[in-house]
């Protein structure tokens, strides 16, 4: 079985493919999984039983992608209802979805859709999130997604419109790294712009993958290696982010675990490394 301490607090993405893997309870780099909350949500077989058993070894998170939070509709009761049941029986560390919408009424369109940056979608996002908040009896925390389209209407650009959700709701921020890169090059800004105006304060989790190239825009694909420019940004916030859960994602062409293992070592390493240039810069 697994000895685990909470200490470095980089985790992994739960993945089936893993799940033979993890069933032999090897020792490993990993301090904790994050699970995809819908694929425990409607199952009492072998994949609950998965999560259950990690559950046992490791601290555990839940990573929604079909909440809707963005939605005028407001939130489905039924999809909370099935959310609240799966927290009482893994007892979920952080609970999380996207700063996003995913559908209309019942229909789910299985993509996690950009909101306008305005303030009629802050003031239906901070009514949404009310809701969920007194739902479930607990914070919800928000990830910033990757875009692709941008509005017309517009008011606002988008660290600001994170920051004011945040501000405003009461929820956390899931700062994703590898968003920020895909954002920064598909509509052209400086993604340490964007980092400098996030208030850090109200980040609780933080996410890397890589994402696929293709020339003129990158998509979110979470299917590569987390490339170097993200793990630039990873390097220029680690001393405001090194007390927080560090998350590695991989959901397409996902490889053997112990090769994510090694992405998991290397965002250790780089946190410790951030306590060293520190002590180094306050020695001169």
């Amino acid at each position: 079985m697994p000895s685990k301490s909470f200490s470095h607090k980089v985790g992994l993405g739960l993945r089936p493919p893993h799940f033979p893997y993890l069933e032999q309870r090897p020792s490993t780099e990993v301090a904790w999984f994050e699970a995809i909350s819908e694929n425990y949500m409607d199952t009492r077989g072998r994949p609950l039983e998965m999560l259950q058993m990690i559950r046992q070894d490791y601290p555990l998170a839940l990573h929604g992608v079909s909440m809707n939070i963005g939605s005028p509709g407001g939130v489905r009761v039924d999809y909370l209802q099935k959310l609240r049941e799966l927290i009482e029986q893994v007892e979920p560390f952080i609970v999380s979805d996207h700063l996003s919408w995913t559908g209309v009424e019942e229909q789910n369109l299985h993509g996690l859709l950009p909101l306008p940056f305005t303030e009629d979608s802050i003031e239906t996002l901070v009514h949404n999130i009310d809701f969920v908040q007194n739902f479930l009896k607990r914070p919800l925390i928000l990830e910033n997604v990757s875009t692709y389209i941008s509005y017309r209407r517009n008011e606002m650009n988008e660290w600001d419109f994170v920051a004011e959700v945040s501000r405003r709701s009461g929820c956390g921020i899931l700062l994703d790294l590898n968003n920020v890169y895909v954002n920064s090059y598909n509509h052209g800004f400086d993604p340490r712009y964007f980092l400098n105006h996030i208030p850090m304060e109200r980040v609780a989790q933080v996410h890397m993958s890589g994402p696929a190239d293709y020339g003129d825009f990158l998509f979110d694909t979470h299917s590569k290696e987390i490339p170097e420019p993200v793990w630039n940004l990873f390097k220029m916030t680690a001393p405001q982010i090194r007390h927080l859960p560090i998350l590695i994602e991989r959901d397409e062409d996902i490889p053997d675990f112990n090769e994510l293992e090694t992405e998991v070592a290397k965002a250790v390493s780089i946190l410790e490394s951030s306590y060293e240039s520190e002590r180094s810069t306050e020695a001169v």
